[in-house]
């Protein structure tokens, strides 16, 4: 055939120039690229740690090699010293070596026994525990305290109750502990009666509630020690008002007048006589002021304990003026106060 002068195709092109570079690989391999790649790096990373564990590990053995080496040259020395403070009679410290080696190694050969040897020392050569010699203490000399209390008791029984009071309170303070309970009782006694005695027969109000209130310090106060306290203190509060309120003072002494009629304070009045007095006294301040019949009714009262003239015309005044209705006081008939 003859050449018409155009080129003919060869069949002997590379492959290579058939292939578009451009031309992206297929999706199936280009996963199956990545996975490869990935178990690549995955399997240098296991490398790398196996690696490093083992160098860890190697380490650690090596690291304790070491330690085992240096306890046993320690308890080696530990050992030596022990046997050498204890040759030297140094057996406390060369107890304190042997314990020492039986901690870090208890089997080691020969510890044992040194240890026991050296125990044995130690209790043989222990020096004795001196016991100090007891200091004699004197035996008190409580004659006086005795004395106090002999006396005390005498006293309580005679009725003396304040050289009862003085010779207990200086016991008591020379020997706070001596026969504490019997003391307090004989305390409570003495208060209590000189309590007593001072409202009934001194007329000492005061002192005698300050004795009976002591008194309660030690035990309770019985009812006729207890009356008479409340009484006392009623008929000092009742004075108080004397002269100054009648109202007050009447009110008072009247609920001390029906008890213990007798009872007395420095003025020589009795509760009595007080209640007489302070009814008088508010029937002349009702008469003062115009309330007639009332005054009357108190002038009545003030009769019927106990008999008084200028009372008797005081309630002849005031009873005419209720009668009349009057509102004032005649000019002639001044009211009365009675003074203590």
């Amino acid at each position: 055939m003859e050449n018409s002068g155009d080129p003919v195709p060869s069949s002997n092109i590379p492959i290579e120039s058939q292939i578009d570079p451009d031309e992206k690989p297929p999706k199936g391999k280009r996963s199956k690229w990545l996975l490869i790649t990935i178990a690549g790096i995955l399997a240098l990373i296991l490398i790398a740690a196996v690696s490093a564990f083992g160098g860890y590990r190697s380490g650690i053995s090596i690291r304790q090699g070491a330690e085992a080496t240096q306890v046993v040259q320690v308890v080696a020395e530990q050992y030596e010293l022990g046997v050498q403070d204890m040759q030297s009679g140094a057996y406390q410290r060369a107890r304190q070596r042997f314990e020492y080696v039986i901690q870090l190694d208890p089997n080691y050969p020969g510890v044992t026994e040194k240890l026991a040897d050296v125990l044995v020392e130690l209790n043989t050569t222990a020096t004795p525990t001196l016991v100090p010699t007891p200091t004699l203490t004197p035996t008190p000399d409580t004659r006086g305290i005795e004395e106090l209390f002999a006396n005390g008791g005498q006293y309580l029984a005679n009725g003396e109750w304040t050289n009862t009071i003085d010779a207990l309170l200086k016991l008591r303070k020379d020997d706070p502990g001596f026969r504490a309970v019997e003391i307090d009782g004989m305390l409570f006694l003495a208060f209590r009666n000189r309590g007593i005695d001072k409202i009934t027969k001194e007329a000492d109000l005061e002192g005698g509630i300050y004795d009976l209130t002591l008194a309660e310090r030690f035990g309770l106060l019985d009812a006729e020690a207890q009356s008479l306290k409340s009484f006392s203190s009623l008929y000092i509060t009742g004075a108080s008002f004397w002269g100054l309120d009648w109202t007050q003072a009447a009110y008072y002494f009247s609920q001390v007048a029906p008890h213990v009629p007798n009872l007395t304070d420095g003025s020589g009045w009795s509760a009595a006589e007080r209640y007489r007095l302070a009814i008088v006294g508010y029937g002349d301040q009702l008469s003062y002021e115009g309330r007639w019949c009332n005054a009357a009714e108190q002038y009545h009262i003030a009769l019927s304990i106990s008999y008084d003239p200028v009372v008797e015309q005081a309630l002849k005044t005031a009873s005419e003026n209720c009668e009349k209705g009057n509102k004032k006081p005649s000019e002639d008939q001044p009211a009365e106060t009675p003074n203590p």
